[in-house]
């Protein structure tokens, strides 16, 4: 259709409005969504019944999000947008460093205060229902292609019945399923876990609902989630997915990246794991102060949206 069918200034008299002291990368972003919303509008001629029912998608977005539940990262998560914003923080990196491990989305369950552990322990504290992994590699950097002594591996993993530790307080203890270790001296690690299990995001509310309206499920396919980091290496946040998983191509939150799908074997000779997964990454030294992908909050922690770092279920 014709914009010539609408004022052809309305747009522009809108972008126009914002003030002389806005900041200038809040006027581009904030131009270009106006932009944007008001093309969509025009091109599917939105209804005031239509516009009124998004109005009020928003409010129910809002109005069941709390400090333990952010329903509008789930939105967002669900029409791909936040994988998007990682694909492109990801494309910058690699443009002017090379190709280090693929990062993913955060996710809504990294906690700050996973313990630390001993190398060649396990994050499994509770009773459970899955098959215990032996999960060791080598971190090395990506020039050099040395071993990087004393990184920080962070994990988390929901159990075997699809839940983390703070959704299923009945069954599982403060950090079961997740520890902090540090490489040692050539860069290596080692520690048993459990081969993570599929679960559903929760339906029940606007983000779910958009699922149905879309035609969708709700399952994520089964993950590991890893945030790597050291003083002088540009951090890594990313998830890891066995490749016999059936929801790999269809992952409600399109998070999966062909580089993180992983061979889980079986494991001979120890008698506290039967599987074996290797997982080696590759990380890019910092080519300049407090590079990083992972997303950051004022003060310079990993963001958290919670006072548990919960804010949703990926």
């Amino acid at each position: 259709m014709s914009s010539s069918r609408f004022d052809p200034n309305f747009t522009q008299n809108v972008i126009n409005a914002i003030g002389p002291n806005t900041a200038p990368r809040m006027r581009e972003v904030m131009s270009s969504l106006i932009r944007h919303v008001h093309d969509f509008a025009r091109e599917t001629e939105l209804t005031v019944d239509e516009w009124m029912l998004g109005v009020r998608f928003l409010n129910a977005v809002g109005q069941i999000s709390d400090a333990q539940r952010n329903e509008g990262q789930r939105l967002t998560d669900v029409i791909g947008l936040e994988s998007l914003v990682d694909e492109i923080a990801h494309k910058h990196m690699t443009e002017s460093t090379g190709d280090p491990t693929s990062s993913t989305i955060l996710g809504p369950f990294w906690s700050p205060n996973a313990p630390f552990r001993e190398l060649g322990g396990s994050i499994i504290q509770d009773p459970h229902n899955g098959q215990v992994t032996f999960m060791h590699g080598k971190l090395t950097n990506l020039t050099t292609k040395k071993g990087i002594s004393d990184a920080v591996l962070d994990i988390w993993q929901a159990s075997s019945n699809g839940k983390y530790d703070f959704q299923d307080p009945e069954n599982q203890t403060d950090n079961n399923l997740r520890g902090k270790f540090r490489t040692d001296a050539e860069g290596n690690y080692h520690f048993y876990c459990l081969r993570p299990t599929a679960y559903s995001l929760p339906t029940d509310g606007p983000a779910g609902q958009l699922l149905t309206l879309l035609d969708r499920h709700p399952m994520r396919p089964a993950h590991i989630h890893l945030m790597i980091t050291h003083p002088t290496h540009k951090s890594v946040t990313t998830q890891i997915f066995p490749a016999d998983d059936p929801y790999l191509s269809t992952d409600s939150v399109f998070a999966v990246k062909s580089d993180l799908v992983v061979d889980f074997k079986p494991r001979k000779g120890d008698d506290k794991a039967t599987l074996d997964l290797e997982y080696n990454v590759i990380l890019a030294a910092k080519d300049q102060e407090g590079a990083s992908n992972v997303p950051m909050a004022p003060g310079g922690a990993p963001f958290s949206n919670g006072t548990n770092g919960v804010n949703g279920n990926h």
